[in-house]
């Protein structure tokens, strides 16, 4: 058992995709390098899905039969210096009604790369490089995958565009192919992570379409890092009407099951009136951890963590600093947790050895 200081390094993999993983990431990236007696980040690594099939990503996608970049793009973005020329670039989106409008810079930038190396995951890391972004991404698999959906009313739905415009609840998720397989890479961040988040993001489009890739929760369920599940803050209208914090959890044990949280994070603040009538206007109500029965966990084991999580704003978001302030401070209490339980048990048992 590695002897732990006050000042210690983390590899942390974040898992999810859309809004939710970006905002996280930003945040994380402060953490990245030594800080003087504090915990840190020697490594960050970011697992985001590929099945997006709208916008100016599902136009490349259709029209360049690659793989969708604009979840890729906003963590690259994220990651960045934000005040640099070329994050800002990544960040233009062409106006007008040409064949260019409603395209971003970096989603052409990352078409283009593709193009000329032949690999969209090289794409993504030589933008990386480009961007001098503070991690790695790595897509969730480099296969062509689509999302697939049977609603509550029986009907079958293709593309993630599609399942979010039924605007119903869905009974079961699954990937075309099937069979799509993770990048070694990603898979090697996972077995080597000290810290794994999942979440936050939309449930059925961002968080559990990485969890279909073959060997992603396995890989998940057998490291040893500590597993961290952060909660939405938002219902997503049609699909998890009436979730709390309860069924979003619930929801990823059953197409993981051999992932099991240490820690669940869920904001205790509430919206305000004008953002929860807003949002109610179209469906949506907060997620708070007294929706769940009894407010008990879910799952054997797992700690909650509550706190203040609300950007500033007219649209619900989580702060990213708060956000990763909290799964850093998860991280660094767990492992002195392990260190501690470990000493008692070297005291007790001589014949174990401490190993550096």
């Amino acid at each position: 058992m590695q002897n732990l200081n006050a000042n210690e390094s983390l590899k942390v993999v974040s898992i999810g995709g859309g809004t939710g993983l970006s905002t996280l990431l930003a945040g994380l990236k402060s953490f990245v390098g030594p800080r003087p007696e504090e915990t840190w980040i020697q490594s960050l690594s970011a697992i985001v899905t590929v099945s997006d099939d709208g916008g100016s990503s599902g136009r490349l996608r259709e029209e360049l039969q690659m793989l969708p970049p604009g979840d890729i793009r906003n963590c690259m973005i994220a990651l960045s210096e934000d005040s640099t020329l070329l994050a800002r670039l990544f960040r233009y989106r062409f106006r007008g009604s040409g064949d260019l409008g409603g395209h971003s810079f970096g989603n052409l930038f990352l078409a283009a790369l593709t193009d000329v190396t032949g690999d969209f995951a090289e794409a993504v890391r030589l933008s990386s490089e480009v961007l001098a972004s503070k991690g790695h991404i790595f897509p969730a698999t480099v296969s062509d995958v689509r999302l697939v959906a049977e609603l509550e009313d029986g009907r079958e739905v293709h593309g993630e565009t599609q399942i979010t415009a039924a605007r119903s609840k869905i009974r079961r998720l699954w990937l075309a192919p099937n069979e799509c397989l993770p990048l070694p890479a990603a898979l090697a961040a996972i077995q080597t992570a000290d810290v794994i988040t999942v979440g936050p993001g939309s449930l059925y489009t961002s968080i559990i379409p990485n969890l279909l890739v073959k060997g992603v929760p396995e890989a998940i369920g057998e490291s040893d890092a500590t597993k961290i599940f952060i909660s939405n803050l938002m219902t997503q209208p049609g699909e998890t009407d009436g979730f709390g914090f309860r069924e979003h959890l619930a929801s990823v044990r059953n197409y993981a099951p051999q992932i099991h949280f240490d820690y669940a994070i869920v904001n205790d603040q509430r919206v305000t009136r004008e953002q929860a009538r807003v949002y109610a206007a179209d469906g949506a109500v907060q997620v708070l951890l007294e929706q769940t029965s009894d407010a008990e966990p879910c799952d054997a084991g797992i700690e909650f963590v509550r706190a203040d999580l609300l950007d500033e704003g007219e649209k619900v978001r989580h702060n990213s600093d708060r956000l990763a302030r909290v799964v850093v401070d998860c991280a660094a209490r767990h492992r002195h947790t392990r260190f501690a339980t470990a000493e008692m048990t070297d005291t007790l048992n001589p014949n174990v050895i401490a190993v550096n």
